[in-house]
């Protein structure tokens, strides 16, 4: 059964999206770019799998996933997918555009430089996809406020922007409109999902 509910790629991006964050049925309709009455078809399967839970808060139904088990099968069903399929990774590697990533040593690099103030980490998703989770030392300032918060963001050191993970546009977009504007910017090709995992 979870082998047939994973074997939809929009099931799988509904999953990716439930690792960021519980959701109602027409908030993942919006992110998926679906119908509602598709993402419920979707939601339904996924919860006959148990890979997700509901919850009524008021009228609305929140899905959310049914453990942390399902955000580490999803992200090493996605990375077994990339090691695997050489197609996806030399797509993964146009997509992402190598030059704008952060090229630190390791995970742990990052956290020191962030924690010493050497680097500023920006979380650009969705402020309340940030409430549930985020990596440490990360601000919020979402994609569709960064405009306005320039003078937020300090000139005088790098600053590192991640979303959702490697298939997420708004850290590439977030890094293309801080460049514009003279700010040292890469982007963090994980995402809260990946951090988690082990």
């Amino acid at each position: 059964m979870i082998g047939k509910a994973a074997a939809s790629p929009k099931r799988l991006e509904l999953i990716e999206l439930l690792c960021q964050a519980p959701m109602t049925v027409e908030a993942l309709a919006r992110e998926a770019q679906i119908s509602v009455k598709l993402a419920s078809a979707h939601l339904k399967d996924l919860k006959s799998a148990r890979l997700v839970d509901t919850e009524r808060q008021g009228k609305y139904v929140i899905y959310r996933l049914a453990s942390e088990d399902v955000a580490r099968f999803w992200v090493t069903t996605r990375m077994l997918a990339e090691a695997r399929l050489t197609e996806l990774k030399d797509a993964l590697e146009r997509f992402a555009g190598a030059s704008d990533e952060w090229e630190g040593a390791s995970r742990n690099d990052l956290l020191e430089r962030a924690a010493a103030g050497d680097i500023i980490v920006i979380d650009v998703r969705p402020e309340l996809e940030f409430q549930v989770a985020h990596l440490p030392f990360a601000r919020s300032l979402p994609l569709a406020e960064i405009e306005e918060r320039l003078n937020e963001l300090p000139r005088d050191r790098p600053i590192v922007a991640y979303c959702r993970g490697p298939f997420c546009l708004m850290a590439k977009d977030a890094v293309n409109m801080l460049r514009a504007r003279g700010f040292d910017a890469v982007k963090l090709r994980d995402g809260v999902a990946e951090w988690a995992a082990p």
